[in-house]
């Protein structure tokens, strides 16, 4: 049914990779301020000046997309828990995938630009990718307690 704990979980997560596509996920400045690093859903962009270097990430756009799809399918895919599980664990390395690809380019390739020993800061596009890693796992969670009660009560019929 629709009416479930998990599907607001379901729910919370494709309205935290919304927030991904519309927020900044991390960003960088200088001692001086003309010079600053940012990471978006879409591109790393290093500005210096009036002059900006912009590098398309993409994928990191597909990889929201594909974890909002993913978790409006199990929505209605109600019946067979089964199934919601096995997605998921399809949508727990989605995410894992997506803040692995994140990590990289803030800590190494974010380096790369002014002052290597500033990190820079995760602003709220990182933080919502941490709450959907978290209601993934509180729905996955639910569904297992209602298969675990639907087993229960088969056995004893």
């Amino acid at each position: 049914m629709l009416q479930r704990i998990q599907t607001i979980f379901l729910f919370l997560i494709v309205v935290c990779m919304a927030l991904v596509l519309g927020f900044p996920i991390w960003e960088k400045t200088s001692t001086v301020p003309t010079e600053s690093a940012r990471l978006t859903a879409l591109q790393l962009t290093y500005t210096q000046g009036i002059s900006s270097q912009i590098t398309p990430v993409y994928y990191l756009a597909v990889l929201a997309v594909a974890v909002a799809g993913v978790s409006l399918f199990t929505i209605f895919k109600y019946r067979n828990r089964l199934l919601q599980m096995g997605l998921c664990a399809v949508n727990a390395i989605l995410l894992t995938a997506l803040m692995g690809f994140i990590l990289y380019l803030t800590l190494y390739k974010g380096k790369d630009y002014f002052n290597p020993d500033d990190q820079g800061n995760f602003v709220f596009g990182f933080y919502a990718i941490v709450a959907a890693l978290i209601f993934n796992m509180l729905a996955n969670r639910f569904i297992r307690r209602d298969e675990k009660l639907v087993q229960e009560s088969n056995r004893l019929r």
